[in-house]
């Protein structure tokens, strides 16, 4: 008696991967592209058409207020770039971001390290953490209001250092030019510093103890083995936070405009706030487009450098 096998069955072919629904090999490759669609559809209704606009602004002159515009060039760049109040801004914002980035990582790296240390019991860390990350909870508008009351003439920075003996008189912390842009600096330091801490204590957390113990074989003290070790491990991260937080600062907008919106003498002028009132005070929108491109350039460039570090990585 012999037996008899069933015939296998045949693989189904490219063209009838479901049965009944014969699919083409072109159409099975243009799938992928059909579900991207709505998501580039956005980005470039969203994203890529405002930029080409704001550029094709920035060339001509009469834009939006007027319905015949006129192409002006390069003299909306110019008029920008000679303008003083413009270059106030580009150094105002300069030192805003700089210094805002620097204070981010030196306080943010310093109570990572406290809350990663084994000196201190858990409820105490879990005390901390919940105190340090308070700031980063405000939005900016309930950030804004605050220090506008703690640092008036009458609030309470003025009493606590008058009761100290640091000031004789009260300082109008916010009104006064030579004061404003390290008050307002001050303010976004508090209220960004807490990501910093949050970001770098996971990275603290994430270097391996063996790397340590073998320090510790050699001799070293707890200096050198943050200068050797830690450092070299959180570089990454660190160079990633800075750039980003570089570019994020260079955007602030809200936080200036609600504390001193951009005075007083325009000491507290941002690039941004500067773009502002070009548009809706002066309705010069040409100009603004033009420094909003200016502006746009600049991002660019860190940008360029976090791309770069992100691929080095």
């Amino acid at each position: 008696m012999t037996s008899m096998t069933a015939p296998k069955a045949a693989a189904p072919t490219e063209e009838q991967v479901t049965p009944g629904r014969p699919r083409s090999v072109l159409a099975r490759r243009l799938i992928p592209y059909g579900y991207l669609s709505p998501t580039v559809l956005l980005i470039a209704v969203l994203m890529v058409v405002p930029i080409i606009m704001v550029i094709s602004y920035s060339f001509r002159d009469n834009v939006i207020v007027q319905e015949n515009s006129v192409f002006a060039g390069f003299a909306n760049y110019t008029k920008v770039l000679s303008d003083p109040d413009f270059l106030a801004a580009l150094k105002n914002t300069a030192i805003f971001i700089s210094v805002s980035a620097v204070a981010h990582l030196v306080l943010g790296l310093a109570f990572a390290l406290m809350l990663n240390t084994q000196l201190l019991s858990g409820v105490t860390k879990a005390i901390f953490r919940i105190v340090y990350i308070l700031p980063w909870l405000f939005t900016i508008a309930v950030i804004a209001v605050i220090w506008r009351l703690l640092l008036d003439p009458s609030g309470v920075v003025n009493y606590v250092l008058h009761t100290l003996g640091l000031i004789e008189e009260s300082v109008n912390w916010l009104g006064d030019p030579g004061k404003a842009l390290w008050a307002v600096t001050f303010v976004n330091v508090w209220s960004g510093y807490p990501f910093f801490m949050i970001s770098l204590l996971a990275a603290l957390q994430g270097i391996p103890n063996d790397l340590y113990e073998a320090a510790a074989v050699d001799g070293t003290n707890w200096f050198q083995r943050f200068l050797h070790v830690t450092l070299p491990q959180l570089r990454p991260v660190i160079i990633s936070m800075a750039v980003l937080d570089l570019i994020w600062t260079s955007q602030q907008f809200a936080l200036i405009w609600m504390t001193t919106g951009g005075g007083p003498l325009n000491t507290t002028e941002m690039l941004s706030t500067y773009t502002y009132k070009q548009a809706f005070s002066e309705y010069e929108f040409a100009t603004a487009s033009a420094a909003a491109v200016i502006v746009l350039l600049l991002t660019m460039v860190l940008a360029f450098f976090y791309v770069r570090q992100q691929r080095e990585r």
